[in-house]
């Protein structure tokens, strides 16, 4: 009987420490919130690009997807690696994480409804091959 009490008072206090720290470390150079949330609706816009056109036109099909990340990322002047640590970061914070998906989500809507009606291309993005 006190072995199973020491032990749950050894997961109590593990569970409560766990629970108080980051899972994790925030990475020096952390992309702001809301420069990731411009970078998730270009990713976004950029992958329904991507799979509009692919079976449509020899240059997207023969290019990869990584190509339109690798814009998007130069667009921004965010280096892939930054991009990775700052992405993994948020996404390990689920709250935060959905709201700034839900903010770049509200983002594409508003876009969608400005281009609704209109015969208007969205901008294409300018194919980069995979240097990295």
């Amino acid at each position: 009987m006190r072995v199973k009490k020491n032990f749950l008072i050894l997961f109590i206090v593990l569970a409560f420490l766990s629970c108080s720290k980051p899972p994790v470390e925030k990475p020096d150079n952390l992309i702001r919130e809301e420069k990731m949330i411009d970078l998730l609706v270009d990713i976004h816009l950029a992958e329904a690009t991507f799979n509009n056109r692919r079976h449509r036109d020899t240059l997207v099909e023969k290019s990869s997807s990584a190509n339109f990340y690798y814009s998007i990322l130069d667009k921004h002047q965010v280096p892939d690696s930054v991009f990775e640590r700052s992405f993994v970061f948020y996404a390990s914070q689920p709250r935060k994480f959905e709201r700034m998906y839900r903010q770049a989500m509200n983002k594409l809507n508003e876009m969608e409804q400005e281009y609704s009606g209109r015969n208007t291309e969205p901008q294409e993005l300018e194919l980069q091959r995979n240097t990295r």
